[in-house]
Parts: structure tokens; C-alpha cells; sequence
């Protein structure tokens, strides 16, 4: 029969579809015992993994991989000089600057840095920072537990590369050329998409061992990001009124410029409009 003559002259094509078939009805029957729907594909079958070797001591909370971001608020004397120190700090104990920006609007300079430091030295480049400051108006730390992702990104590494190794198997007995084709695509997507994965983990490791803190400078406290409190203090209140009169007369000039550009329409307009009412009345 047709049927079977094709069987008996691909055998290895057949072999690579039944493992298809196989991992695509494990990886949907896993997911409807989750709950959840299960992603198509054998690329990234999610299977119920024991934690990999090396990683079980997460489920303790003393080895969590946590990422910490903080951001600082700092009244200074100099905003550059105190940027180039914080930067400088940073990038002699292991750590380096993301990103800076000095600007300079018409109340006061302000500055936004961000550094990353070694997690192990944050309490260190943080009360460095704060000895720069006249005043610290605020400051936020904050950790997110990335460990299940880790240890998920884990078990699809461990996943990927099983059936990867399976795949190198039957590649290495094929013999026609389509069977190598096809072999080969699929080792090709999966080598993708476990350089993918390497990439995430090792982004998460770099990130839980680098902390990222920003930090915003001013010689003006009210240009900083944070809410005053409430007590009353006359300098700060003449500053805001002498805002709020710079930003009145400042609109009052932009309204006039305005109507002076626009006086090629309107003043036309008014003098052909006193031109008729005299002409109205002479009648």
C-alpha cells in the first residue's frame, strides 16, 4: 500500500512527529490538571519540574533573589559638582552610571542621576549620597522577589535543552536530505529561544547583584520630586508667590505678542468697522 511504503521510507520524518505529537499532548494535559491553558508547541512546554539542582535552597527566605530599586531626593549646594561625585562613587566600587541629565530651567538647576552599585554595598552608597545633600526631602526603597520566575526560567532551560538533546539524536542518524532539513529547523528555533531564556536569567542575576538608584539634585527644594509638608515657612511661600507673579507676567507678554502677530487681521477689521458706522451716520 502507498501508505505504508511512505512509512517505510521516512521513518525518521515519522519518528519526529510522534515526539511532536507526544509533547504536545503531555504539555495540554499537564495544563488542564493546572487549570490553565496550555501553550502550543514544544518549543516551550510547560511540565510540572522538580526545582533544579542548585536552586532548592530558594524556597528558604533567607536566599530570595530580590531586586532593589531606590530613589533619592537631595537639596544641594552644587547640582553638578554633586552629579559628578555620586557618578564617580559609583563606578569606583564596582558599579557604573546609567543614565544623566543637567538642566537649568529659569527657577533653579536640577539634575536626575541614575547609578547601579553593587547590592552588597547599598547601604554604603546610599549614606555617601546622603552626605552630599543640605537636606534629603525623600527617599524610597523597594525589593521585588524574583525568585519563582528564576526558578521557572530554570525548568524551561531544563526543558528546552531535554528536547534539544533529542533532536541531535535523530539528526545524527538521518540520512535524507529532508529529514535533516526538518531536524535542523526545529534545533534552530529551539537554540533561539534558549538563548532567549539565558538572556533573562541572566538579566534577573545582574539586576538582583546591581542596584539601580536615582537620585534627583536641586539647589531649589521645591523643584524636587516630593510633597512639601505643610508647616509653615515664609521663604518658601515667597518663592511661590514669586513664581506665581513670573508665570502671570509671562502669559500677560505671550497675550500680547499674540494680538500684536494677529493685528494684520483684527486691525483692518476695527478700522473698516469705525469707517462704516461714520459713513451710517452721515446718512
Amino acid at each position: 500500500m502507498p501508505f505504508l511504503n511512505w512509512i517505510k521510507t521516512h521513518k525518521l520524518i515519522l519518528l519526529l512527529l510522534l515526539i511532536i505529537a507526544y509533547l504536545y499532548l503531555k504539555n495540554n494535559i499537564v495544563g488542564y490538571y493546572r487549570g490553565a491553558p496550555a501553550s502550543v508547541g514544544i518549543a516551550e512546554p510547560q511540565l510540572s519540574l522538580p526545582i533544579p539542582k542548585g536552586l532548592e535552597t530558594f524556597s528558604d527566605t533567607t536566599d530570595r533573589i530580590v531586586t532593589k530599586t531606590s530613589d533619592i531626593s537631595l537639596l544641594v549646594k552644587d547640582v553638578r559638582s554633586t552629579g559628578e561625585q555620586i557618578i564617580s562613587y559609583a563606578k569606583g566600587n564596582g558599579g557604573f552610571m546609567v543614565f544623566a541629565s543637567y538642566n537649568r530651567p529659569t527657577e533653579s538647576p536640577f539634575a536626575t542621576i541614575t547609578v547601579r552599585v553593587p547590592t552588597n554595598k547599598l547601604d554604603e552608597a546610599l549614606a555617601f549620597i546622603r552626605s552630599l545633600s543640605i537636606k534629603v526631602t525623600s527617599e524610597n526603597l523597594v525589593g521585588t522577589d524574583v525568585t519563582e520566575e528564576y526558578i521557572d526560567i530554570e525548568g524551561r532551560l531544563a526543558t528546552l535543552k531535554k528536547t534539544q538533546a533529542r533532536f541531535e539524536e535523530i539528526l545524527d542518524k538521518a540520512v535524507s536530505v529532508q529529514d535533516i532539513l526538518t531536524v535542523q529547523r526545529e534545533l534552530i528555533s529551539l537554540q533561539d529561544q534558549i538563548d532567549l531564556l539565558i538572556g533573562q536569567k541572566e538579566s534577573i542575576e545582574n539586576n538582583a547583584k546591581l542596584t539601580k538608584i536615582t537620585v534627583y539634585l536641586s539647589t531649589d527644594e521645591l523643584a524636587l520630586p516630593y510633597a512639601p509638608d505643610k508647616a509653615f515657612r515664609p521663604n518658601v511661600v515667597f518663592k511661590l508667590a514669586v513664581r506665581s507673579l513670573l508665570s502671570s507676567l509671562r502669559s500677560g507678554a505671550e497675550a500680547i505678542i499674540w494680538i500684536g502677530v494677529y493685528s494684520v487681521i483684527w486691525v483692518p477689521i476695527v478700522f473698516g468697522f469705525i469707517a462704516y458706522k461714520k459713513l451710517r451716520k452721515k446718512e
